[in-house]
């Protein structure tokens, strides 16, 4: 047990494990400080010393992109879809979906404004892939023939709908909720009537 000035004594972990630790007490430092954050403060938050951190990664900066790198890694979404109950509705699952990437755009946006505004560098972003899709395209496929398009591509225009309605600098007058992003993607915006449905 660390006493006074003694130094903290980390739980023996695997590298990885302990390289995965940091970066996880690092995330939300980052997320409300930004890059000026102090490897003591991160110590701290890690439960480790600082001599550990320096064992794990080469510098500050290096733990930083890391932390931001893994910001953008989309497996606790891809989790979350996968998680959704199958048995919903279209709508249901979709507007669940949508809660989960909103919640993960909000997020990046948020920690790549403080990592900016700290060092007046634009971290980079990690492109999705079609990997990143496949929870996505799951949840809609029960659906497909009930769909104009195919779910790969019902999934692309809703997530992309759902960057453009969540992110400050595209949704001026605030995020667009759920409901709103699926009903859009699915409906359109045009009022249809019957007439126009037998035309």
């Amino acid at each position: 047990m660390a006493i006074g000035s003694q130094s903290v004594r980390a739980r023996p972990l695997p590298p990885q494990e302990r390289r995965n630790a940091i970066i996880e007490a690092t995330l939300p430092l980052l997320l409300a400080h930004g890059s000026s954050i102090t490897t003591r403060q991160i110590a701290e938050a890690a439960g480790v010393a600082e001599g550990t951190i320096f064992r794990v990664f080469p510098d500050k900066e290096s733990l930083i992109d890391a932390a931001v790198e893994a910001a953008f890694d989309s497996a606790e979404l891809e989790t979350q879809l996968a998680g959704i109950d199958r048995t919903l509705g279209l709508d249901a699952r979709l507007v669940l979906a949508v809660e989960y990437m909103q919640q993960r755009i909000a997020r990046i946006f948020q920690l790549m404004s403080q990592v900016q505004s700290s060092t007046g560098n634009t971290p980079a972003k990690k492109p999705p892939t079609s990997e990143d899709m496949a929870s996505l395209i799951a949840l809609i496929e029960p659906d497909r023939s009930h769909l104009r398009l195919d779910p790969s591509a019902v999934a692309h225009v809703l997530r992309g709908l759902t960057f453009a309605g969540t992110h400050p600098m595209f949704a001026i007058d605030g995020p667009m909720s759920p409901t709103e992003i699926v009903s859009l993607a699915l409906d359109g915006v045009r009022i249809h009537t019957t007439t126009e449905h037998l035309c």
